[in-house]
């Protein structure tokens, strides 16, 4: 099976559709300053989007690794378990960073402005979808497990500033 980077890489539509309104291009996975898990897991970047956020893969492995995102002002979470949970995210509800309380009606009220700018958006989404072969949950079920993943287990995905020695402020909920 290819890796699903690859096929990201080799599906025009679905690049497109990430790039925007996904926010999510492969060819920026430098984070621009030293980072590291507190943990001392290793991590990765492999993406990133237009204001200087990064996305990780965490530990060992291949795709199946858990995915870290960080932004630029000093603010991370674990977002997915996974590249596909992460496109999936990605393709259902490309406005997650808007969804802080990861709410159906948050998503909704949030949507609504895409829509309004996309209005193609659905099909555009669903032909990105099929070209990676994904099948995609509803955006309240891709928000839901957002939660369950960002509130997690914390703990084991603490992102530190290296040249400073603190760390990243939660992206979701309490500090």
């Amino acid at each position: 099976m290819e890796p699903l980077i690859a096929a990201v890489r080799a599906q025009d539509e679905a690049a497109r559709f990430l790039a925007w309104p996904g926010d999510f291009e492969l060819d920026r996975g430098d984070h621009g300053e030293e980072v590291h898990l507190a943990s001392g897991a290793a991590l990765e970047g492999f993406a990133g989007d237009g204001a200087g956020g990064t996305y990780f893969f965490c530990g060992e492995g291949g795709e199946e690794r858990p995915v870290l995102y960080a932004d630029s002002e000093g603010g991370a979470a674990l977002i997915a378990v996974g590249l596909p949970e992460l496109l999936r995210l990605l393709l259902v509800a490309p406005w997650w960073r808007d969804c802080q309380e990861f709410t159906a009606e948050e998503s909704r009220e949030t949507a609504a402005e895409y829509l309004d700018d996309m209005p193609d958006l659905p099909a555009r989404r669903d032909r990105a979808a099929k070209a990676l072969g994904l099948t995609l949950p509803s955006a309240a079920e891709a928000l839901e497990r957002l939660r369950e993943v960002a509130l997690g287990k914390r703990e084991e995905f603490v992102l530190v500033l290296t040249s400073e020695g603190h760390p990243y402020e939660p992206l979701f909920g309490p500090s």
